[in-house]
């Protein structure tokens, strides 16, 4: 099975089979293939219907709407690249640029899979406040909920991680089963990838230009000449 078409049968299945086809398969989280869902996974999502257009999911910045440089990070929660820049790059970057109001960023969401889609309908349940926390949660613990790459452990593990960021089992149910807002999530990603020419992750837009995967010290030069220019 191509594990970039994946999401047969799951939350926004058509959609993000469609879309996710054509990106990068180097940049995925290398698993065996998940058994069939049992359980309570995220309930399946009918591609909307014919003419119908779904709303797009606005930007949840972090940083100071004044700064200079605007950095936008394309990521799934499935990555281990995205994983390994979050966990190793993200809280440099923050402390020097984002913290002292240099840099306003901005994380995009990438699904690869159903699971960095339902992933993603769990950050995404907390609302702006919550977002970045479980955003961290997530990467910090890609591993760990990931555990067997069965599609009910996942959905537990996700759910967990949701719970333990403060979210009541009635607010997961209710995100996890939402299916106009994974649509909609679906068609976001579906846009922003489009106009940014997006095709592997992590990949960051630096004032409006693209760059690949990177080291921090690279990023930080980067920073500095648009800080400077």
């Amino acid at each position: 099975m191509n594990r970039r078409t994946l999401l047969l049968g799951t939350a926004g299945a058509a959609l993000v089979a469609a879309a996710g086809g054509w990106i990068s398969n180097q940049t995925r989280f290398v698993r065996p293939a998940a058994a069939e869902d049992t359980g309570t996974t995220p309930a399946q999502t009918p591609p909307p219907a014919a003419g119908a257009t779904p709303e797009i999911v606005p930007d949840i910045p972090l940083g100071s709407p004044d700064a200079k440089v605007t950095m936008i990070e394309y990521g799934s929660f499935t990555c281990p690249h995205c994983a390994d820049f979050h966990n190793e790059v993200f809280g440099q970057l923050k402390k020097d640029y984002i913290d002292t109001g240099k840099v306003r960023f901005i994380f995009r969401e990438v699904y690869f899979d159903k699971f960095g889609l339902w992933a993603g309908m769990v950050a995404q349940c907390g609302g702006a406040l919550k977002y970045y926390g479980i955003v961290d949660m997530i990467y910090t613990e890609q591993r760990d909920w990931f555990g067997d790459g069965k599609a009910q452990t996942i959905s537990d593990n996700l759910r967990k991680i949701g719970l333990r960021a403060g979210l009541t089992k009635e607010q997961l149910d209710a995100c996890m089963n939402d299916q106009a807002h994974a649509q909609a999530m679906v068609a976001t990603y579906q846009k922003h990838a489009t106009d940014d020419s997006i095709d592997a992750t992590p990949s960051f837009v630096i004032n409006g230009q693209k760059y690949s995967n990177m080291s921090y010290a690279d990023m930080k030069k980067i920073l500095d000449e648009k800080l400077a220019g």
